[in-house]
């Protein structure tokens, strides 16, 4: 069976923040996933431009997926375009961080 986008959203969500108590998923951090072939490609933004665990948050994410079965390569974006705002935190997340 391949490897299918919503597989990898749900191996991102093993993925937080350190500052923030929520996963990078329902944080709404992750702009697209494709999978291709045992390639994935995934774009995600940050909550800040500036962040600095923006690096370690990626790396984490590309670790994450790597563990997946039929996985052959994984590449992690970055991008601010659009710029993240807390209006995309999912229901689940905005459950997490007391936010209604």
């Amino acid at each position: 069976m391949a490897l299918t986008t919503e597989e990898v959203y749900d191996k991102l969500k093993e993925v937080y923040d350190p500052e923030i108590p929520v996963n990078v998923v329902d944080l709404g951090l992750i702009y697209n996933v494709e999978v291709e072939d045992g390639d994935v490609h995934v774009e995600m933004t940050l909550t800040a431009q500036g962040c600095g665990m923006g690096p370690y948050i990626a790396q984490q994410a590309e670790w994450t997926v790597a563990e997946l079965d039929d996985v052959e390569d994984v590449e992690v974006d970055v991008v601010f375009d659009p710029p993240w705002n807390p209006e995309m935190i999912t229901e689940d997340g905005k459950r997490l961080l007391g936010i209604d």
